[in-house]
């Protein structure tokens, strides 16, 4: 009677259990909440990522669908194939909520490749790509080897040390506030570059990185305040138990005033270069228009044929024709006398534009009005040129 009795407890809480478990099932989803684990609260993937991934995966709103139709597994699996989701744990609680705890992946280190890429790196080593939700503040590595995606061990040792250097950094507030970044020499060391400073910061591998942040944070309170933030151009901490720091000597300071030359030299060669284009120009005009005969002749036959009239005679008139500097051959040419008439001197107007063949740096005119006279005078007679030097020669005296 004694075992027949357990017997029919044991039955009886089966059979309650059974049935509160698929009245529960039958029961439907009153709501979702969602919780996010992250750092400092700066979230790479927000609560309607979460949502979203839950409601494609279901096929619709979670909230009214019955309990069991909710593969708490298969949503698990699918949260996590988010980069940023490092673990997803889902369940009902008594009041038919769906409870959704998200773990959200904390990255350590922004790291820059020698190819142009970048991603950070988590505490688990994973690279997670850049979010446009938010951008971290985070120590950043530069000439990272290598761009794949499956690192060598070599790659993979370097980042771990990346981890390492990160970690440590981030935990002391001083190498914070004076570090701007850490450089990757070829032979896979670090060298950091402080915001303050035009200085070097040879650092070695990642071992001991307590201790040499400590010596580095000793040097600058202790001798950069008294010497200047520019007074050493290496400061080595590499070295157990010693700050090697070097003083910028004539070298540095040679160095860059061969650079100041250097580019001063550059901006006067580039002055002189478009200087003689265009000298260059001014002479190829020169020698296609203020040498060309024909014009001259021309010029000599109009003023031979074309006679002013009273209302032409212009005024007591100054004239100013100013023309670049071009340097010419002098010539001497000899002119034979000729008989002329005298009558007075007129004006004829003057092409301005007209190229002169023996450049000046100023020629000044000044004509005068001549007395009025009723009388027909006789004209000027002018000898026609014949040769090209009496061409040239009349050229430059018109």
């Amino acid at each position: 009677m004694l075992i027949t009795l357990w017997i029919a407890i044991g039955a009886g809480v089966i059979a309650l259990l059974v049935a509160a478990i698929k009245k529960k099932d039958a029961q439907h989803c009153s709501g979702v909440n969602i919780t996010i684990e992250g750092v400092d609260n700066n979230y790479f993937v927000d609560k309607k990522d979460i949502l979203n991934a839950i409601t494609f995966t279901i096929g619709g709103n979670p909230v009214g669908n019955i309990v069991s139709a909710f593969d708490l597994r298969k949503l698990e699996t699918e949260l996590q194939k988010n980069i940023w989701v490092k673990k997803a744990q889902l369940f009902f609680d008594n009041n038919n909520r769906l409870m959704v705890d998200v773990l959200e992946r904390e990255p350590v280190a922004r790291v820059f490749t020698t190819g142009g890429t970048t991603f950070y790196i988590d505490s688990s080593l994973a690279m997670l790509p850049l979010s446009d939700k938010f951008s971290a503040r985070l120590p950043v590595f530069t000439s990272f080897p290598s761009d794949k995606i499956v690192l060598s061990p070599l790659d993979s040792l370097l980042l771990k040390g990346i981890l390492i250097v990160s970690t440590a950094i981030q935990k002391d507030s001083f190498s914070m506030a004076i570090i701007d970044q850490v450089d990757i020499t070829s032979q896979r060391n670090f060298e950091m570059i402080p915001k303050i400073g035009n200085n070097i910061i040879v650092f070695g591998d990642a071992t001991d990185v307590e201790e040499k942040l400590n010596k580095l944070q000793l040097f600058y309170k202790k001798v950069m305040v008294k010497a200047g933030w520019n007074n050493y151009s290496v400061i080595n901490v590499q070295y157990k138990g010693q700050v090697v720091a070097k003083r910028k000597g004539a070298e540095d300071k040679l160095a860059d005033s061969l650079r100041t030359l250097q580019l001063m030299q550059a901006i006067v060669e580039n002055a002189e270069r478009q200087t003689n284009d265009s000298l260059h120009m001014i002479a190829v005009d020169n020698d296609n228009n203020s040498t060309n005969v024909d014009i001259v002749q021309q010029s000599i036959q109009r003023d031979d044929e074309h006679e002013p009239t009273a209302s032409e005679k212009p005024q007591s008139t100054t004239i100013s024709v100013t023309v670049p500097p071009v340097v010419v051959k002098k010539t001497t040419v000899t002119v034979p006398k000729t008989t002329v008439v005298k009558k007075p001197a007129t004006v004829k107007p003057v092409n301005t534009n007209m190229p002169v063949a023996n450049p000046v740096k100023q020629a000044t005119k000044t004509t005068t009005k001549p007395a009025t006279n009723n009388t027909t005078q006789p004209k000027a007679v002018m000898p026609r040129p014949t040769t090209k030097e009496d061409i040239k020669k009349a050229g430059n005296e018109y």
